[in-house]
């Protein structure tokens, strides 16, 4: 995120980008980008640290095991099925603090943490050739490695561990790697260094799973920032924080059933599940009336009283309707009001569109027109005709509607460098929850 970005107030920013403000309205060659990317740090026994690595979908499905350490079925992996029933992509940073990488006489585990014990490395005599050696590693009882090599020398390194090449091969039935160990409790100080690196990726939706106000109001304070200052739009996941901010959600419900080895678990678990579906959400959508679709157990025990007064505190619940688990409402944790922001950004179908108008504007521009196209007439007149076409194809995918090219007004800053584009009575569409009927029997 080097270009500039955010809100403004008077046009004297100093960093060439792309400066947007959304307010609602007085009540007296551009494309769509795709959305389900998640960031998200996690507590894990296996992969690489004091990093952000890249997992997709099809990624977690084929090579879960190398990447994550477990098979895809593994309770292990639990959070991580959560976030892709509806991601697509996940920006992932391993939560440790300290470590050790689990050794034996041949080899090292490729990472520090306690799944490295779980590796063995199996050497025999090669049936074919009494010279060499078949040097095998198997993480628990899966082979994922063989070698056939006259010395240790010539062994490299797989995917699981690095090999001591100084060591002498003697055949053995197998032997264990141990020592493998995943540090100290991880504290604020390893949330802070995920957000630290995080924030040069995009992504659609944040999570913070965790349950202390400490941890969450580190990622609140951050997701302010980023949206407001930074411009980098998105939302972020949180466990009952009355954030009254659009750009958080507040998760209600406590969850349980999960198996005592699943990672990062607690009452939070519903975290990794909306925050999937925020993130994979498409514009033109809604997760109002969504089905739970994941493996946890949802504590749905509310009557109606505490669902309509949760709606009124920004809170977003999930009910018991007819037996299946639902989302109640897709909304933010925004409660106060006022002009600039009315009852419309208490949706996050409000927000969603506005920060695809956002995220798409702000590529365009910077993909473009920042430093290429010069600011006469007739550049203005391209700008204009770029970002009437996003919203015409915004309109066109019914996230928006009435959208009359005549409201878009782009002219000359400030400066011989600004461009000002204004856009009036942008009428973003929601997904319908109420119905009213009356009828009259004759």
């Amino acid at each position: 995120m080097a270009l500039g970005g955010g809100i403004f107030t008077a046009q004297n920013k100093v960093l060439p980008g792309y400066y947007v403000n959304f307010s609602s309205a007085s009540r007296a060659a551009s494309a769509l980008s795709e959305r389900g990317t998640v960031a998200i740090p996690l507590v894990l026994n296996w992969g690489p640290t004091g990093s952000v690595f890249t997992v997709t979908n099809a990624d977690f499905q084929k090579s879960c095991q190398k990447i994550f350490g477990y098979a895809y079925d593994a309770p292990e992996m639990l959070a991580v099925r959560e976030l892709f029933k509806n991601a697509s992509k996940l920006h992932v940073y391993r939560l440790t603090n300290g470590g050790t990488a689990a050794t034996n006489t041949y080899a090292t585990a490729k990472y520090v943490g306690t799944r490295g014990n779980d590796i063995k490395i199996v050497i025999a005599k090669n049936v074919d050739d009494n010279a060499l050696f078949d040097v095998s590693t198997y993480l628990g009882t899966a082979l994922v490695d063989r070698q056939t090599v006259a010395n240790a020398a010539a062994l490299v390194a797989n995917d699981f561990v690095e090999f001591k090449t100084s060591a002498t091969l003697n055949a053995t039935a197998g032997t264990p790697l141990a020592g493998g160990a995943n540090g100290a409790e991880v504290s604020g100080t390893q949330y802070q260094d995920f957000l630290d690196k995080i924030e040069a990726y995009s992504f659609h939706a944040l999570g913070c799973p965790a349950s202390d106000a400490a941890t969450i109001g580190v990622f609140v304070a951050f997701t302010k920032r980023l949206r407001d200052e930074v411009g980098a739009k998105f939302k972020t996941i949180v466990y009952k924080t009355a954030g009254d901010y659009e750009g958080v959600i507040n998760v209600e419900n406590a969850c349980s059933g999960y198996p005592a080895n699943a990672l990062g678990m607690g009452d939070f678990g519903l975290i990794y599940w909306v925050t999937g579906a925020e993130a994979g959400c498409e514009v033109n959508k809604s997760n109002t009336n969504k089905q739970y679709d994941g493996e946890l157990t949802v504590d749905v025990d509310y009557t109606q009283a505490e669902l309509e007064a949760g709606i009124k505190a920004g809170k977003f619940m999930f009910h018991n309707v007819n037996g299946e688990v639902r989302v109640l409402e897709d909304i933010n944790s925004l409660t106060t009001l006022s002009d600039e922001k009315g009852a419309d950004f208490q949706s996050n179908q409000t927000i969603r569109v506005c920060d695809q108008i956002a995220n798409d504007v702000a590529i365009m521009f910077a993909t473009r027109y920042l430093g290429t196209v010069p600011n006469d007439a007739a550049g203005r007149v391209s700008l204009w005709n770029d970002i009437c076409k996003l919203h015409q194809d915004l309109e066109k995918i019914r996230a928006i509607e009435n959208f009359d090219t005549d409201t878009v007004e782009v002219e000359a800053g400030d400066s011989k460098k600004a461009v000002v584009c204004n856009i009036s009575g942008l009428n973003v569409i929601n997904a319908m929850s109420q119905l009213y009927m009356s009828v009259v029997v004759a």
